[in-house]
């Protein structure tokens, strides 16, 4: 399998991949927070001012850049949107994307989640302010619950909280699901006879299992021992999974540069990487094995 499986090539720092098949195009895109690698700005402000990078693939093997997302912005200047997550639903893309504006050069600036949909994964009608937190939220997930409602998972205060829709416009606050060590961008998916929910722990992703979608059991974690191919020797960030039949794959992206805890603020440290690996499940655990070889072909969706 090729690694690294892309990199932007305009500011080098792709990250918080969501993979969706775009069902006009024919093809699986690939759409991504879009941090800016290659400014040397001043602390913090790189991770800022990003758009919404797109890379597409006719099997999920070769990316190819395709651009940014537009028609996004809301009001003037130059702002920052985050981690994407895209959920198609009756002919219509949704889009939840936590927005903060202008520019800020340190963490901690207010975030809100914001709604578009469309009809083509290019033309975007923006939707909403979704109104489940008065705190900043980031890192949506969608999944249905078998009710038929919607569920969205997502980050406020380091840890994972939840909120309802019957229709994926409006939503009411569940509360908190997972608390504990903190952790951002969680992503549910069905795997294997189990639910499966996964977080981005900082030192790898804690999985989580369920029956039901709504009591989650701890169940170790994937990707915190570095890998041996080009670019994967440190943790595995923020994933998006796609799960086809019996065959699983995660995407997520690493610091190639950020060897034994090296964080000195460099191009090297700061440039990001989407890698792509297998996942199982052997004896009730999911296992990923990111060394190991494999055939990525993913199929179309309907």
């Amino acid at each position: 399998m090729k690694a690294p499986l892309f990199r932007d090539p305009i500011f080098d720092g792709a990250a918080d991949p969501v993979v969706i098949w775009n069902r006009e195009a024919k093809e699986w895109w690939m759409i991504y927070t879009n941090r800016r690698a290659t400014a040397e700005d001043r602390k913090y402000a790189w991770v800022h001012g990003t758009d919404l990078g797109v890379a597409s693939s006719t099997d999920g093997n070769e990316w190819v850049y395709r651009g940014t997302l537009t028609g996004l912005e809301l009001e003037w200047g130059h702002n920052t949107f985050w981690a994407p997550e895209i959920f198609w639903h009756d002919g219509i893309y949704h889009m939840y994307v936590s927005y903060i504006q202008g520019v800020p050069e340190d963490w901690g600036r207010q975030a809100d989640m914001l709604h578009y949909t469309s009809p083509d994964l290019l033309k975007w009608t923006f939707q909403s302010k979704l109104q489940i937190s008065e705190q900043s939220i980031i890192d949506a997930c969608i999944y249905q619950l078998p009710s038929g409602i919607f569920r969205m998972w997502f980050k406020e205060n380091n840890h994972t909280y939840a909120a309802d829709s019957k229709d994926l416009y409006h939503w009411d606050r569940v509360g908190a699901v997972i608390l504990g060590r903190g952790h951002e961008g969680p992503n549910v998916f069905h795997f294997k006879n189990y639910y499966w929910l996964i977080v981005d722990e900082w030192r790898g992703q804690g999985v989580y299992r369920s029956d039901d979608l709504i009591n989650w059991e701890p169940n170790g974690l994937i990707l915190d021992k570095p890998g041996s191919r080009e670019d994967d020797g440190t943790i595995g960030l923020h994933a998006d999974v796609i799960v086809q039949g019996e065959e699983a794959f995660i995407f997520y992206f690493t610091h190639p540069g950020r060897i034994n805890g090296i964080e000195t603020p460099t191009y090297e440290t700061r440039r990001s990487s989407i890698q792509v690996a297998r996942l199982e499940v052997i004896d009730g655990l999911l296992i990923c094995e990111r060394d190991q070889p494999f055939e990525l072909m993913l199929k179309p969706e309907v």
